[in-house]
């Protein structure tokens, strides 16, 4: 029978690992993420996890080593957050190119300078185009839900590729919550052991992620995202078989009080959480709002985002990344492109915030909602808006 219990979403993304019965862990601590490692260190130590945990001198030999593992078929984990995910940037291409179901979590934390311990989305965005899969969370609950999904989908012999675990730094990393834990046999049910097919063996020699000259190297790159975009069907039906068997159902693009609204909210991450007061209150009153949470970044979920936004006037989109002299947040600049030359698509309007751990509180998502109107209805020369910042900038031009 499941248990309710409280845990951050740390020791909720390292309590999952071990019901996976992962094999090896590497993994270099850093903040916010320590509490990962540390406390899978702790179950080996104590003998509640059987696996090889390796301490490592850097984030970059972390990956390395989990690279090396899952290649002999190992079943793998990891974690890290912001400057560390930055220095085993390599590596993440590396892993995802082999086609190495590697699962890491990462504890979203904002790059210097100036230095920055605490969260936002920069980390995340550095490495978006490098190939991996990758799925946000709100709350710790998710964390230990995606964790288990990311070994799943990621081991799936239709799919093989690693897969990111991303949850916002001290936000969720350091916050006590309820966390529903499953039976054992709940987990085995939903994840198999692990058998990779090309798994190295002295006896049956093979070569992994070898010299490419320039006549192979483009059809590998495409061969790479052709099977990074198909993944996409198993890993939808990797949601619903965690729903079928564990009882919480996800998808790529979650709307919240969205039917009938003129009106869109879209966020990633535990803001989101913060963002649903705002409309609901907003609801409340009577108007056309809703919000839609984007879970899956990768691959991007097209179909389900250009569903999610029929017959919206206005879809104000809230990034915690600067995409520096760009457009506007990078979500927005890649929700602008889904959305390009879709007939009847809604007014998208760019708004930053949160940067660097700072806080948004029910009244700055209000305060969105009723400048991204505005925007909509009047019009800005701004390529986007931020919002929270002291002093007078809110608009930026092109």
């Amino acid at each position: 029978m499941s248990k309710r219990v409280g845990l951050e979403a740390s020791h909720a993304a390292a309590e999952a690992a071990r019901m996976a019965d992962v094999d090896v862990i590497a993994a270099y601590p850093i903040t916010p993420q320590t509490h990962i490692p540390e406390r899978l260190a702790e179950m080996v130590a104590d003998g509640e996890l059987t696996a090889a945990y390796i301490p490592v001198e850097s984030e970059h030999s972390a990956l390395s080593t989990c690279v090396g593992a899952a290649a002999v078929g190992a079943r793998t984990f990891t974690a890290t957050a912001g400057p560390g995910l930055e220095y085993m940037h390599n590596v993440v291409y590396i892993a995802s190119s082999m086609r190495l179901p590697v699962v890491m979590t990462v504890a979203n934390r904002a790059l210097s300078a100036p230095l920055s311990i605490w969260g936002d989305h920069s980390d995340v965005m550095a490495v978006r185009d490098t190939g991996w899969i990758q799925v946000f969370c709100q709350n710790s609950q998710e964390a230990f839900d995606m964790t288990l999904w990311a070994f799943r989908v990621g081991e799936d012999s239709r799919v093989l590729s690693p897969v990111m675990v991303h949850f916002d730094g001290f936000h969720l990393t350091h916050v006590t919550e309820p966390v529903i834990l499953p039976e054992q046999e709940e987990v085995d049910r939903f994840l198999p052991r692990f058998h990779y097919p090309f798994a190295l063996d002295p006896d049956k020699p093979m070569t992994h992620g070898a010299f490419g000259p320039p006549d192979i190297y483009s059809e590998a790159k495409i061969a790479q995202e052709v099977a990074l975009r198909k993944s996409k069907a198993v890993l939808i039906q990797g949601f619903k078989e965690f729903g079928d068997i564990l009882g919480r159902y996800y998808h790529p693009v979650e709307p919240y009080r969205a039917e009938g609204a003129k009106t869109l909210l879209l966020t990633m991450g535990s803001f989101s959480e913060t963002a649903k007061i705002a409309i609901d209150a907003r609801k409340d009153k009577g108007e056309s709002v809703g919000l839609i949470n984007l879970r899956l970044w990768r691959p991007f979920p097209f179909q389900e985002l250009r569903q999610a936004v029929k017959g919206v006037s206005t879809l104000v989109v809230f990034d915690r990344c600067i995409s520096f002299g760009g457009p506007g947040g990078p979500v927005c600049s890649e929700i602008r492109s889904a959305l390009y030359n879709e007939k009847e698509s809604p007014k998208v309007v760019s708004f930053i915030g949160g940067l660097g751990g700072r806080d948004m509180a029910v009244e700055d998502f209000e305060y969105v909602i009723d400048r991204g109107r505005e925007i909509a209805e009047k019009g800005s020369n701004e390529l986007y808006e931020t919002v929270g910042i002291r002093g007078k900038v809110a608009g930026i031009r092109g």
